[in-house]
């Protein structure tokens, strides 16, 4: 084992070039990143006494010569690259120092923490040491320091993130019951939330404004805003699913399940607003019709025959001094109270009935005094719960996952 002959471990610097980093998968909680793996060590047996500087050797030779078993710890199916040959190179240098790079694609397990969904900072490892040697063997570092170890291609670009910081450890952990020597990087990936903003919270924050618009629907009108409540808490729920079907079935509630579940709770106080100003909802009471002095006058009088001869288009008398046409819709009571036997008289003598002043006026609802609040409270609590709802986590939340950050 190289120096190993003289009693010390090998020191095995490694240093990456990422080329590309995705895709990245909620639902597995695993990454995929394609990179040049390097790993340079010195191995006295093969110094030689010649003028080159350093000599690339075939493939083939490292099957000869001791090399580090390096393993990725979180690493799940990770491959070599072979097309259209095995993307690997071995240098030797004059004194002995082994350069050995390798493309690699490899697909890493990655813990993601989704309570601030969509607004959310994943921490992705990737770790690396040896397979079978411990620090009595074999020691890891990084090549070129913990600050310029890892190399970005130029045209590095990931779909849902943005990499933010790759901030890199070496440590000592304890694997299959010896001590090991341990790389690490951990990759610091900052969700894009534009994507969200525009298929999902913008389309929730106008179906909430659209169930404010049954505040200005005449409280008589049950059937139109019943089916306003309704569309908006099943497009609701269609996009809550449509959103939520891409993410793990995780026990614990999102920022993007906060958000939905504030917007069902506004559409369905939207329809219980409604029940209450329906259930006192009176036909024949509110507001006046405006009638003229003179209908007014005409209207002081009037058989029982006339009134019985009333239809919902229209009020004639035969003798032609008034009628009264396009009643309202829906039909309205007259609030017209004719005794039992004024009923009788009539019918024996033909008796005109009195009907005093003002009682024979058609009666429009008047607009509900609760519709009139909650057009301005609803507008006014959604507006500050979405202010709230982006300080805490748009910049408490996310902002703070950014503490103790490092960058590269």
């Amino acid at each position: 084992m190289g120096e190993q002959a003289r009693g010390a471990p090998i020191t095995v610097n490694a240093d990456l070039s990422l080329r590309s980093m995705g895709p990245i998968s909620e639902m597995d909680m695993i990454y995929t990143l394609d990179c040049y793996f390097r790993q340079q060590w010195l191995d006295l047996r093969l110094a030689m006494n010649v003028s080159l500087e350093n000599l690339t050797l075939g493939i083939n030779i490292l099957e000869r010569i001791w090399h580090p078993d390096t393993v990725f710890y979180n690493g799940q199916q990770s491959f070599l690259h072979s097309i259209t040959s095995h993307n690997r190179f071995l240098r030797i240098a004059a004194d002995g120092m082994v350069l050995f790079s390798q493309r690699l694609t490899i697909r890493a397990t990655c813990v993601m923490h989704l309570e601030n969904f969509p607004m959310d900072l994943q921490r992705c490892p990737l770790a690396f040491g040896s397979f079978a040697y411990s620090t009595d063997d074999v020691h890891y570092r990084w090549r070129y320091g913990p600050a310029a170890s890892i190399e970005l291609a130029p045209d590095l670009r990931l779909s849902q993130f943005d990499l933010v910081g790759f901030p890199l450890t070496n440590y000592t952990g304890v694997v299959k019951g010896a001590v090991h020597s341990v790389l690490r990087v951990t990759f610091h990936l900052s969700r894009h939330t534009g994507y969200f903003l525009i298929n999902l919270y913008l389309p929730c924050c106008l179906l909430v404004v659209l169930s404010f618009v049954s505040f200005w629907i005449n409280r008589e009108a049950t059937a139109e805003r019943i089916a306003l409540g309704s569309t908006t808490v099943l497009t609701l729920t269609i996009l809550g699913i449509e959103n939520k079907s891409q993410l793990p079935k995780v026990s614990y509630i999102t920022a993007l399940d906060i958000y939905v579940a504030l917007c069902f709770v506004f559409v369905l106080a939207t329809t219980i607003e409604f029940a209450v100003v329906h259930y006192f909802t009176k036909y024949g009471t509110g507001e006046p019709l405006m009638v003229s002095s003179d209908e007014e006058s005409s209207m002081d009088e009037m058989t029982s025959d006339d009134i019985e001869n009333m239809s919902l288009g229209s009020l004639s008398v035969e003798n032609g001094n008034f009628s009264v046409k396009n009643f309202p819709w829906p039909p309205q009571q007259v609030n017209v109270k004719v005794g039992i036997m004024a009923k009788i008289c009539h019918c024996l003598t033909k008796t005109k009935i009195k009907i005093p002043k003002g009682k024979l006026s058609a009666f429009n609802n008047s607009v509900s005094r609760v519709d009139r609040a909650a057009r301005v409270i609803f507008p006014l609590i959604f507006t500050i719960i979405n202010v709230m709802y982006c300080v805490a986590y748009y910049f408490w939340a996310f902002a703070g996952q950014y503490e103790n950050l490092t960058y590269n």
